[in-house]
This record gives C-alpha cells, structure tokens and sequence, in this order.
C-alpha cells in the first residue's frame, strides 16, 4: 500500500518520510480544502524531508470553477513548484454545472512538459457522471485520482471507489481519501486500490488571538496505526 499524508508543514513532511509514506500531499489552508503552499515551504520540505512532494494548485477558496486568469495563476504556480523541486502537482477544475473543464488538459500538458505527476483531486466528488468523467481524466493524462467516492467520507463511497477501480484502476491510479483511520483503512484497501490519502494533524486545544487559526501538530500516533495495519 502506498501511504499519502496531507500536511502543512515541513515537521509533516519529515514525519511522512520517516514513517515510510511515499508521498505528501503539501497545502496551506487545510481548514478550506487546502490552498497552494508558498514557495519556501514548498523547498523546505524538498530539501528536508525523504518523501515525494506533490503540491497543491488552488490559489482561492470557494469552489473549482476558474477563469482564463484562474488558469495563468496556476501555470505560474506549477512552474514555481517544479522549481522548488517538487515531483507532482495536485489540482482539478470543474465547469459551472460540475463537469470536467477543458483547462485541466492544458494544465497537464503544462505540467508534463516540466515532467510532473498530475493529481485530480476531491473536485471530482462534485461530478455526477463519474464514469463519464474518469474516462476524460484519464484522456487527458492525469496520473491518479484523488475521491472519497462523492460522498463526504471514503467509507461512505467505498462501492464506488471499488467500481472506479475495478474498472479504470489499470488506466489510472485511485486513491481513497477523506475520514481514512484505523477503523476503515483495511476494508478500503480490500477495494483493490493500492493509494491511500489521509491528513495527519491534530488541534491542540485552542485557537490564536484575534481569530487566527487553530494551533495545529503532525498526529504521529495516527500515522503509525494505520501504516501498522499493512
């Protein structure tokens, strides 16, 4: 199995490495779905951690439906990430009624020609036709796909995460995410998929001054429990 762990942070990004992930799935904002981290983070977590950095493209907040300049700010970014050594970049974008944009295929293009990986992520939980949708990501030449089964939680759309990969898995890498613990990570694993994804920090009890956040650490102890199943 191979382990994903979303973080924020060049501490998560170290721990990943150490606990065997294969990859990390770097973000800021993980409160509104994850954003793109700043380049210094982006190097840091290269240069310190030994793990795969795949960095996240979404500059706002608010949905996956994006303009021309949309588009231009995420080229910008990739190219920002390729420079800081990253090996993928993560990102999806949807039309107005929910389907697969065209932008993403020029975004793949734009980002293998600097050699990346390309992850769509958890917009696809948005999309209706998923059997439609998948066969186009994979056209386009995504790597993997990042989905919770449109439902809220992985568990709760294991069936059609099992379908998405009894079906595409040997096009396209699936890979379960959302509300991935101890609990569930094995009867996910039984679907057949070979990538799990699940965010590994942990609140400590309050929030900053002047509303600024919570206070966030890496959950270790959540990492090995789930690795410790496989």
């Amino acid at each position: 199995m191979n382990f994903e762990i979303c973080t924020d942070s060049v501490e998560g990004a170290i721990v990943a490495g150490e606990y065997g992930a294969k990859r990390i799935e770097l973000c800021s904002a993980l409160s509104v779905g994850g954003l793109t981290p700043s380049y210094g983070l982006i190097h840091q977590c290269v240069e310190k951690a030994k793990v795969e950095v795949h960095v996240m493209i979404r500059h706002k907040i608010g949905g996956f439906c994006y303009t021309n300049d949309d588009v231009e700010v995420m080229k910008i970014d990739i190219l920002a990430a390729k420079q800081a050594g990253t090996r993928g970049v993560v990102f999806g974008i949807l039309t107005p009624d929910d389907k697969v944009s065209f932008f993403n295929k020029e975004l793949v293009d734009f980002s293998k020609k600097l050699r990346l990986e390309v992850t769509f992520h958890r917009a696809f939980d948005f999309i209706k036709d998923y059997n439609s949708a998948i066969k186009i990501l994979i056209e386009y030449g995504f790597d993997r796909l990042l989905t919770s089964g449109l439902q809220e939680t992985a568990i709760k759309g294991i069936e059609v995460i099992k379908e998405l990969q009894n079906n595409y898995g040997n096009q396209i890498q699936i890979m379960a995410g959302s509300g991935v613990n101890t609990t569930n990570a094995k009867e996910l694993a039984n679907t057949g998929i070979k990538n799990l994804h699940f965010t590994a920090h942990k609140s400590l009890g309050g929030s900053t001054s002047l509303s600024m956040g919570e206070l966030m650490v890496v959950d270790k102890t959540k990492i090995t429990s789930i690795m410790k199943l496989f």
